[in-house]
């Protein structure tokens, strides 16, 4: 069968939520059949309110991290937002986003494996940076900051185990790490206030990161 949903795009057009209103019992139904199965989702919450034109793009467009991004590929999603911005049902759009907000919340109360991911570089969705975004919107939803944390390490770790070794802090693991100066348990804000990373062992300080991230800024 199959093993992963990405973008839970497939439940709400099942559940016909642009058109009406989904109860929790359809939501929680579906949710335990999705658990039983053994399938894994990867629910990209901030990206699919983008492709669906319901996005500010005022605001978007004044994402600091766009910059690392060559100019032509930001003017095609500018383009891209506001073509899909005219075409969206607005109502029938905030009906899907306040499903899917929902359906997440039940999917982890009924026990479903939650994969993260942000389908970057997509629209507005620039690889590492659209990580606080996807956090953000899945905080929106009631998930916590340690549930949220899991999905992006343990989980994913778990899901690839059968062909490397990494995901948590342990004998054997592979040494990768994000060392920061705060909590995000506490806060998921903080998986921003970086103090260095470690790659394969190796550590990288916050300085020798932001001097990489000008020279690719510079060269756009």
């Amino acid at each position: 069968g199959q093993e992963t949903f990405d973008h839970i795009d497939g439940y709400t057009v099942y559940l016909g939520s642009a058109e009406r209103e989904v109860s929790d019992e359809d939501l929680r139904t579906i949710a335990r059949k999705t658990r039983d199965a053994g399938a894994w989702i990867v629910p990209t919450m901030a990206l699919w309110e983008t492709l669906w034109g319901t996005a500010d793009l005022a605001v978007m467009s004044s994402y600091e991290e766009l910059k690392y991004m060559p100019l032509s590929i930001v003017e095609s999603w500018k383009s891209n937002v506001q073509r899909r911005a005219g075409q969206t049902d607005r109502a029938a759009a905030d009906r899907v986003i306040e499903t899917r907000m929902r359906l997440l919340k039940i999917m982890q109360e009924e026990g479903v494996k939650i994969l993260f991911g942000t389908d970057a570089p997509q629209l507005f969705s620039v690889p590492g940076f659209s990580v606080h975004r996807e956090t953000k919107r899945m905080v929106d939803t009631g998930l916590s900051p340690y549930e949220i944390l899991a999905s992006a390490t343990r989980n994913v770790g778990e899901y690839f185990s059968n062909e490397d070794s990494f995901g948590t802090i342990s004998a054997g693991q592979r040494a990768d790490l994000l060392v920061l100066d705060a909590n995000p348990l506490e806060d998921i804000t903080n998986l921003s206030r970086r103090a260095g990373v470690v790659l394969r062992g190796r550590w990288i300080p916050e300085t020798e990161i932001q001097d990489r991230l000008e020279q690719i800024a510079s060269a756009r």
